[in-house]
């Protein structure tokens, strides 16, 4: 509900405050390596920690027949209800919306962004006296949306509570044996790795742990209880704006191209289930394999729709290049939604450490938090 009118509101309000389009680009440059960092690492990071759990794991004979004998039913019924995914040069093309009113209908955040950006930049071609009313419509409009996400937040753990309530339900006891051992390797990498974002953002964007975990908490909230980094941007914007009080061309434009495209999760979650699955189905996997399978995922990952376990529908061809049967997606689909909170909350943590990076490498006038 509050998601395409403030971030809208807010991208046109943070690309007209910089006052330089060639900053916004600067902005958008910086931002490319800093995701590739975080999603690089994150690979490397599953590479050297899920062994310690994975090699632990013993799979009885009768356990890996039925998995193997459920898998391709499994598969089968996730391809009936897979997304058609697009080329590369289409998702390319389609940066740019044909219609922005059906691309905002659609929930499309990144042709969205796209259009929003360059109409702020053409803004700043305009005149003060006949850009400042439209700016300052805009502004109210965030400014709105923002009172209306704090009175959203204020009834959240009653929802999130609902919700819980009804995953227990769905899940019931079906994690079990190997599965349980893959759920939980998944869930505990990812874990660390949100913890780990922590001194990241206290060292190298030079924040305060206390505020950085303030402003990350409600977002974490509805990520954990929604998977879904899109639900979760409005309160990652009230944070950034009220807690880290980052500067407006940060929440505007980079927060929004994060949600859009950096998804820190896709090569945690593949790194583990090619390990789980090559072990389940006796492949034997090389450094050099995991290692392709890191930039594979990597490259992958800006392109993944989304949608709830979304790169898991991407993953089957890559699993016959390593001789693993392509089945075997299926039975990560199967139980997913455990893994897929974890995954979501990694990506709006990861979202809101690089925008604090951003922040304080983007050259422009900034004091955080910490130095204040």
């Amino acid at each position: 509900m509050t998601v395409v009118p403030l971030v809208v509101a807010l991208v046109i309000t943070g690309v007209v405050s910089t006052a330089d389009a060639r900053r916004v680009g600067r902005l958008g440059a910086l931002a490319v390596p800093v995701f590739l960092a975080f999603l690089l690492a994150g690979g490397v990071f599953t590479l050297l920690v899920a062994p310690v759990s994975l090699d632990r794991l013993t799979i009885p004979p009768d356990v890996a027949a039925n998995l193997r004998s459920s898998a391709a039913a499994t598969a089968g019924a996730a391809g009936g209800a897979q997304p058609q995914m697009p080329s590369l040069v289409q998702r390319i093309v389609e940066m740019v919306p044909a219609n922005p009113v059906k691309a905002a209908a659609d929930g499309a955040m990144l042709p969205l962004v796209v259009f929003t950006l360059l109409v702020g930049l053409a803004l700043t071609r305009l005149e003060a006296g006949r850009r400042q009313p439209v700016v300052q419509w805009f502004q109210a409009v965030a400014d709105a949306m923002l009172v209306l996400v704090s009175w959203v937040l204020i009834l959240a753990p009653v929802g999130i509570f609902g919700l819980a309530v009804g995953l227990g339900f769905r899940m019931g006891a079906a994690a079990a044996g190997a599965l349980l051992h893959y759920v939980i390797t998944l869930s505990g990498v990812l874990l660390i790795y949100i913890l780990a974002l922590y001194p990241v953002a206290v060292l190298v964007g030079k924040t305060r742990a206390r505020t950085f975990a303030s402003a990350a908490a409600p977002a974490q909230v509805v990520a954990f209880s929604s998977r879904s980094s899109l639900a979760a941007l409005p309160a990652m914007i009230a944070g950034a704006k009220d807690r880290l009080a980052l500067p407006p061309a940060v929440t505007g434009f980079a927060l929004p191209l994060a949600v859009s495209v950096f998804r820190v999760n896709v090569p945690i979650a593949w790194v583990v289930g090619v390990m789980f699955l090559g072990k389940l189905y006796g492949v034997p996997l090389d450094a050099a394999q995991l290692g392709g399978l890191i930039l594979t995922s990597t490259l992958i990952s800006f392109s993944v729709p989304g949608i709830p376990s979304a790169s898991l529908f991407l993953m089957a061809p890559v699993l016959v290049g390593l001789g693993i049967p392509a089945e075997g997606v299926g039975i990560l689909i199967a139980v997913d939604a455990i893994p897929d909170l974890f995954k979501t909350m990694a990506n709006v943590t990861a979202h809101l450490t690089s925008v604090t990076i951003l922040a304080r490498y983007q050259g422009v006038d900034f004091t955080p938090p910490s130095a204040s």
